[in-house]
Formats: structure tokens, sequence, C-alpha cells
């Protein structure tokens, strides 16, 4: 044994060759993310930020009913790419009203003005990874929009904790570079039952509550969306045919479209692009 405690002699050759079997053994590490592109999808173990050639979206125009949302979002994700302070925003309310349509599209619209700004989005079941993703956005060239779509938590799920220290704790916080979007349903993120079921069995109830619904706490933009009326379920619609050029008349599209809408039960955005698929469809236009 040498000085300074490394193997000599005969028992040297056994050691370094199996440290150099198990490097060979080591997987390679990831390669570097190629921020060219302006959406990215996250994806762990390997972890990787893959690049999306084509992202699904409707233009900012096209989305009506949601214009007070879209003006407050539109205005942030400006301030952000711009390198001004900006809040994390939770887009809460009632389902297929254009929640994760306005992230995209805002997105693109400022992503034109700004070429910098980019989206890489984060599923659910991904969030306990959302540190590591964060270290390779932290000092990355760009300006990143983290987008969870759909969040919610049930009762024994720890993620949420994951999420909080990333908003707006830990030592290092959230990059400089990075905002949160998040889309739900639920304006605390969890089911109303669930809260009330923590209140009536904790040991402390409003400890127990606080801890859970502290996480909307952390978004500084709270953009709620309601379900539409059929007046604006209507205007939906010929925004759709005007758009696309499909010719039809008001009262031909008012009855075909109140027929709809009560088949399913509902009026809503993604209703209305569902009546939209059936009309263009019937009518031979194509809408890509």
């Amino acid at each position: 044994m040498s000085f300074d405690g490394r193997a000599d002699g005969p028992a040297a050759d056994p050691l370094r060759r199996i440290a150099e079997a198990l490097e060979r053994l080591a997987p390679p590490p990831p390669p570097a993310p190629d921020f060219r592109g302006t959406a990215f999808v996250w994806h762990p173990d390997p972890d990787r930020i893959e690049p999306v050639r084509a992202v699904s979206r409707v233009e900012l125009g096209l989305l009506l009913g949601v214009e007070r949302a879209r003006d407050t979002l539109l205005a942030n994700t400006r301030a952000f790419a711009k390198g001004f302070p900006a809040n994390n925003a939770l887009l809460w309310g009632a389902r297929g009203m254009g929640k994760s349509s306005l992230v995209k599209a805002v997105h693109a619209a400022v992503q034109a003005e700004e070429p910098s700004l980019k989206i890489v989005e984060v599923s659910r079941e991904d969030l306990g990874s959302i540190g590591r993703c964060l270290g390779l956005l932290r000092g990355a060239p760009g300006r990143f929009i983290l987008f969870c779509d759909d969040l919610s938590f049930s009762h024994d799920d720890a993620h949420y904790k994951s999420l909080k220290a990333v908003l707006d704790g830990g030592i290092e916080g959230r990059p400089d570079n990075v905002v949160l979007y998040a889309t739900s349903n639920r304006r605390h993120l969890m089911p109303r039952d669930m809260i009330e079921n923590e209140r009536s069995s904790a040991i402390s109830p409003s400890e127990a509550v606080e801890e859970k619904v502290s996480l909307s706490d952390r978004f500084g933009l709270w953009l709620g969306f309601h379900p539409c009326s059929q007046d604006e379920f209507l205007a939906m619609i010929r925004g759709y045919c005007d758009a696309y050029g499909i010719g039809i008349d008001d009262a031909t599209l008012r009855a075909e479209a109140v027929e709809w809408q009560a088949t399913r039960g509902a009026r809503s955005g993604r209703v209305a692009w569902q009546f939209m698929t059936d009309l263009a469809g019937r009518r031979g236009v194509r809408l890509a």
C-alpha cells in the first residue's frame, strides 16, 4: 500500500479492472438540452427535455368569452418575456373553457414578439422531478414558461410538496428565467370533500388544511373561468366559422348548435369546437 492509500503491486490490477468495468457499465450522462426550439416536454428517468415539433393550439383571437383572463395573462407573459417581474399563474374553473388553450395561445403570441420565450410542459405525474427540470433550465438561454395542465392532488399525493418549494420556497427558489403556469378545475387544487375531511378528522384541522391549500396561494395570479352563456357559445362557433371560411346563416347555425349542446348537456369552448369539427366534416372543410 502506498503512502496515499492507493493499492500498488499485484493487488492494483484487479482493482483497476473492476473500476474500469464499472465505468463501462455506468450509463452515459444525458445529452445537454437543445433549446433551439420554442416548445418542449420534460421527461424524467432518464431526465431529458425533448423539443415538440408542432404544438397543438388555436390562435389567440379565436378564444372568445375569456377576454379578462386573456388580457391579464398576456400582460404578465409580456413582462416576463422582457425580463421584468412576473407572477406564477393558476388558471382554474369550468372544464372545457379554454384554460390550457389560452396558455398555449398566449405563448405563441408573445413568442412572436420575443423569440427568447419558450414553453416546457411538465405532467402532473412528473412533479416529483420538477427540481431536476429546473436545474437544467437555470441559466439556460431563454425565458421559460413551465406549464402543468390539469393540476390537482388527492389526499395521499405528496407531489404538492415538491411544487410548493419550487413556487415560493427552498434555498435556491425558482430561477429568474422560469415562470409557472398551471391549469386546474379546482381553485384550491383539491376536492372540496377532501378539504372538509381534513377539517373534521385531523388533530389540528386548520393546520392540516392550510398545509395543502397554501399551495394555491403561491400563485400570484388566479384567473377564473366560468361556464359560458348561450350567446357566448354561439359567438364562439360563429368566430370559428368566419375564421375557417364556413358559410352558414345565423338561423341554421343557431338551430344546429343548440341541438348539439342539448345532446351534450353542456356549453363550453370545447363543446363549441366539437360542434365545429362536426360541421366542418359534413361540409368538407379542412381545419388544419
